[in-house]
């Protein structure tokens, strides 16, 4: 096994595992690695720092239940996007090893990877992990690929969009993008689309030269009709450290003695906030505003029942 599919095999169990796995887990999950203790160690230390070179949002939290704490490892769906890479020859072949590796359902062999020089081969017995797709995924990864405006219907109205990437977050598709209707970066639900999906021309745009550290969190971009919303978060102690990193000492707005921090974010997409609430588990309490409070406490209750 080539040293991509493995990094392809360990990217796709880190996007769609529930909680932090452990190294000695990832091990027994993940194809190609040695099995030899020390050999695997250097292995896996040389793909995280891949990953992290490629952008790919790696966390690093403890294990849950684990006493003394042992470090555990995952991708956040709602960071996670799947990015044109330029598709070049070699890269077309890395994505046709993704479409072994990760399986959409019902996309397997798609047209869109045909068209950008693809071809099906033989299938993996048991791919690492199976994501859903609608019948918009195919021509939306074509116009991200090719740089080409995209026209669809959403809520009534007919949008045109260049989109810059496609993400997979919250077991949904979205697409992200140049809005040209309304001027800014706007994100889409896939299964919102309404009508058939127009292609224009390729090389119709220039994606944004944007490190992922600069870009937008999920909730910032506009997903929803709502108007934005200050959010003010507590995050306890045990988390604090990282949402800092992430977040960066300006969205501190108080810090306790026990260690934990509030935090203030600007909502656009109440989805992706809840999303990121709910991945801390018991660890955040949304403080305000009480709208937000609410319809979390809701939720939580209806899921309870």
């Amino acid at each position: 096994m080539s040293k991509l599919e493995r990094l392809l095999n360990l990217t796709a169990a880190l996007l769609t595992t529930a909680r932090p796995l452990a190294a000695s887990e990832l091990a027994a999950r993940v194809p190609g690695y040695p099995t030899e203790k020390v050999a695997f160690r250097r292995a896996f230390e040389r793909d995280k720092e891949v990953l992290r070179d490629m952008g790919i949002p790696l966390e690093v939290t403890p294990v849950p239940g684990t006493d003394p704490p042992v470090d555990g490892y995952r991708i956040a769906p709602e960071q996670y996007a799947l990015r044109d890479p330029g598709l070049a020859p070699d890269e077309v072949a890395a994505l046709h090893l993704a479409t072994v590796a990760v399986r959409v359902d019902g996309l397997a062999g798609t047209g869109a990877l045909w068209k950008l020089g693809g071809a099906p081969g033989d299938r993996a017995s048991s791919p690492v992990a199976q994501l859903p797709a609608t019948p918009e995924l195919a021509p939306l990864f074509q116009a991200v690929a090719e740089r080409a405006t995209a026209g669809f219907g959403y809520r009534g109205e007919r949008r045109r969009l260049d989109p810059h990437r496609l993400t997979f977050a919250r077991g949904r598709w979205y697409v992200e993008g140049h809005d040209h209707d309304r001027g800014e970066l706007r994100q889409f639900r896939l299964d919102r689309i309404e009508g058939a999906i127009t292609v224009g021309p390729a090389g119709s745009f220039e994606r944004p030269a944007v490190s992922r550290a600069a870009q937008p969190h999920a909730w910032e971009i506009g997903g929803d009709d709502d108007a934005p919303v200050r959010a003010v978060v507590r995050i306890d102690s045990d988390q604090a450290a990282w949402v800092r990193r992430v977040l960066g000492e300006e969205a501190v707005v108080a810090a306790h003695d026990d260690g934990g921090i509030d935090v203030a974010v600007q909502v656009s997409n109440r989805d992706a906030f809840r999303s990121w609430v709910l991945g801390f588990l018991d660890h955040a309490e949304v403080l305000e505003p009480a709208e937000l409070r609410d319809d979390l406490v809701s939720r939580l209750r209806r899921l309870a029942v």
